[in-house]
């Protein structure tokens, strides 16, 4: 066990003169009943305290995540309601930039399965993990179009075994997300992206609340995923060689990439 060897007490601080010194740094919340990471985040000063804190203030969290931001609370409170305080590590501190703190923490994220975190790590949806194989595929192939001129939601999906099955695409690609409603329904087309290359494209013909009643063909769809939408449509072949062709598009526009966030939006005039 590691329990003995990593910080512990729950209503521990640091000292203005540690926060000073130590600055950025990546921290993990453990589990004590069995030494499971189900937590990764970044910040300064006392931020790796402050979610035992949360706990006792979940009207603070953001309305719009609550449903996600439940999970890490409900450990939280199981942790606590057993008898045990959540466990802390410092995985690294003094890191000189934000952007640098930002890429120890997706690797992170990125390394440890089953995390409560609502959102994936920094440039994992461009940058993830990945095989040297992919790797030499992806940057073996034509770039996509950098300044497009149809109106687009890019939506980053999870890997997929066959990028040539397009049902699979297509279901993985149109539900569920957090998505401006405005936006989504003057979108001209939805391009689906696996780390950074579009392997599908879609006309989306209605775009609905995320609930059982509006897709019922989804197991996980349920009344509580009203605030998300999704929509139905069809495989977009008069733009198919022009986003994605035979093997995919490499994105390269930096505006067009996902850095943390699955959706991004073109044209860019608003902020995701």
């Amino acid at each position: 066990m590691i329990s003995d060897k990593i910080l512990q007490a729950e209503d521990c601080r640091f000292s203005e003169e540690v926060c000073e010194k130590i600055g950025n740094y990546v921290y993990r919340l453990i589990d004590p009943r069995n030494d499971e990471t189900f937590y990764v985040g970044r910040g300064r000063n006392n931020r790796v305290f402050d979610h035992v804190k949360g706990v006792l203030l979940p009207q603070n969290e953001d309305e719009d995540e609550s449903v996600s931001l439940g999970d890490k609370l409900d450990r939280i409170r199981e942790i606590q309601n057993s008898g045990h305080n959540v466990l802390y590590v410092i995985h690294r501190h003094e890191i000189p930039s934000d952007e640098a703190t930002a890429e120890v923490e997706a690797a992170l994220i990125d390394a440890y399965a089953g995390l409560t975190n609502i959102q994936r790590g920094y440039g994992s949806c461009d940058r993830g993990p990945t095989t040297p194989d992919e790797l030499k595929r992806k940057y073996g192939l034509p770039e996509f179009p950098p300044n497009p001129d149809d109106k687009l939601i890019l939506i980053c999906i999870n890997s997929i075994e066959n990028k040539r099955d397009i049902n699979s695409v297509y279901d993985k690609v149109r539900y569920c997300w957090r998505i401006n409603e405005k936006r989504a329904k003057a979108a001209d087309y939805v391009i689906a992206v696996v780390r950074g290359v579009s392997v599908g494209v879609f006309k989306p013909e209605k775009w609905m609340e995320a609930t059982h009643e509006n897709f019922p063909e989804f197991k996980n769809a349920s009344d509580e995923s009203i605030r998300r939408r999704g929509f139905v449509g069809r495989k977009a072949d008069e733009v198919w060689d022009k986003y994605v062709g035979d093997n995919g598009m490499r994105l390269t526009n930096p505006a067009l990439r996902h850095v943390q966030y699955p959706l991004r939006y073109w044209p860019t005039d608003k902020k995701n």
